[in-house]
């Protein structure tokens, strides 16, 4: 019997729009930004509309097992997502000039990973409270735990103003290992990432420890530019500081994709 897939959230559509160089000095840019762990594209398509009103063309896909269930989640791992995140790399890069790419939360490792791997090929990176380690204990269980309990309650909606990114309600087991595990690597592999980098970061997220952020700021090669967001939780681009989000990365955009001379 055929495997029917399950059914995407009508709000999960992924995000494509084209350069309008007009409106960026002649240059085609365009910028890739990726959801986190258990959510979907909506929590970032304010973000990605203001950028395509600048004239980027943008990128916002969906990740393999987001926007449908956190079963289907648990069925994928971060080879999948970050395959996602090649591929919509690939697709801004064979229309524009020169590309950023940006996430929030595991996003902002998917992007981290991409930078790590293209080298020169990104001309910056912004991260909005990014994962790359956890305080967490009951982490070092997981290996076990995933095959005797299939989620545990979700990390959605971490939301000062009330909102509602539209993640899962419980967090796939199994995914969230296969995330984790990814991690280390990635850390290892800081030092190759040579872009600037924007790092967003909330005063207060519940779903992001501290533990992060001095691996990533003092692992990278490229130049850190950090701004506190001090009115948001963990989803700031759907939150308070939504306005300080979106002009910090217009800004940063701007700047590391404009001509050298």
């Amino acid at each position: 019997m055929a495997h029917t897939p399950p059914p995407v959230h009508p709000l999960a559509s992924p995000v494509a729009t084209d350069a309008v160089p007009e409106k960026t000095g002649g240059r085609r840019v365009g910028v890739l930004l990726s959801h986190g762990f258990t959510g979907q594209p909506a929590s970032m398509k304010p973000l990605g509309e203001a950028l395509a009103e600048h004239g980027y063309a943008v990128e916002v896909p969906r990740l393999p097992g987001h926007g449908t269930s956190w079963q289907d989640l648990n069925t994928t791992t971060w080879a999948d997502w970050y395959g996602e995140i090649r591929t919509a790399h690939t697709r801004l890069a064979d229309r524009c000039d020169v590309v950023v790419a940006g996430g929030l939360s595991m996003g902002g490792a998917l992007v981290l990973r991409l930078a790590a791997d293209l080298g020169d090929a990104l001309a910056g990176v912004v991260v909005i409270n990014p994962a790359v380690a956890t305080q967490r204990l009951d982490v070092k269980l997981l290996p076990v735990l995933k095959h005797l309990v299939p989620s545990f309650p979700g990390i959605a909606n971490d939301i000062k103003s009330g909102g509602d990114e539209h993640g899962y309600t419980r967090t796939p087991l199994k995914a969230a290992h296969s995330m984790m595990q990814a991690w280390p690597p990635l850390v290892a592999d800081l030092p190759r990432v040579t872009a600037p980098l924007l790092y967003l970061r909330s005063d207060e997220d519940h779903v992001v420890d501290a533990s992060s952020e001095p691996l990533i700021t003092s692992g990278v090669t490229g130049e850190v530019t950090r701004v506190a967001l001090r009115d948001s939780f963990h989803v700031a681009t759907l939150d308070h500081d939504l306005p300080v989000v979106i002009e910090q990365t217009l800004a940063f955009v701007e700047k590391v994709t404009a001509p050298r001379g």
